[in-house]
């Protein structure tokens, strides 16, 4: 299993590719993806860790001072790394964090619902709007990381 965080190139070699999208306000939402990243690494068998290729968009050097502006390089960068991750992946993992608003992620949900996997505790702030948009869009909820990453490892 390899996991992958901006701005490193991806190259995808007949993987799984998943990509952990969601909440990630710095500060305030739980650090959700490494959570996530240590149950893929329990649950797949050690023959087929090969196999999975992790896209993490909490970036390591995040520059919270950045303009969040089409013409600022290193943000730029960021969302066209998050963007390629997103089409290239196989399922994406969607966590909403209910102390969060997360409008990114709603964004990234509404874009690429055929390939997500939601997960909307109670409390997020438009968790009735998100459970009737996977109703409606037949797209896949769990009631938490562990049964959303498993749902991931069993198909494989």
């Amino acid at each position: 299993m390899k996991v992958l965080t901006p701005p490193h190139e991806m190259i995808v070699d007949n993987q799984v590719v998943v990509f952990l999208a969601g909440s990630i306000e710095m500060g305030i939402a739980k650090e959700w993806q490494q959570f996530a990243i240590d149950l893929f690494d329990s649950m797949i068998p050690e023959e087929k860790k090969a196999d999975y290729l992790l896209l993490n968009p909490r970036r390591p050097d995040w520059d919270p001072s950045w303009k969040q502006e089409i013409d600022n390089p290193p943000f730029y960068e960021q969302v066209k790394w998050e963007l390629k991750g997103l089409q290239q992946a196989d399922h994406i993992l969607v966590y909403f964090d209910p102390a969060t608003k997360s409008p990114v992620s709603l964004l990234e949900l509404g874009a690429f619902h055929n390939k997500a996997i939601v997960i909307c505790p109670q409390g997020f702030w438009r968790k009735g709007n998100v459970d009737i948009f996977c109703d409606v869009f037949n797209v896949k909820q769990a009631p938490d990381l562990k049964s959303a990453v498993a749902l991931i490892v069993g198909e494989r």
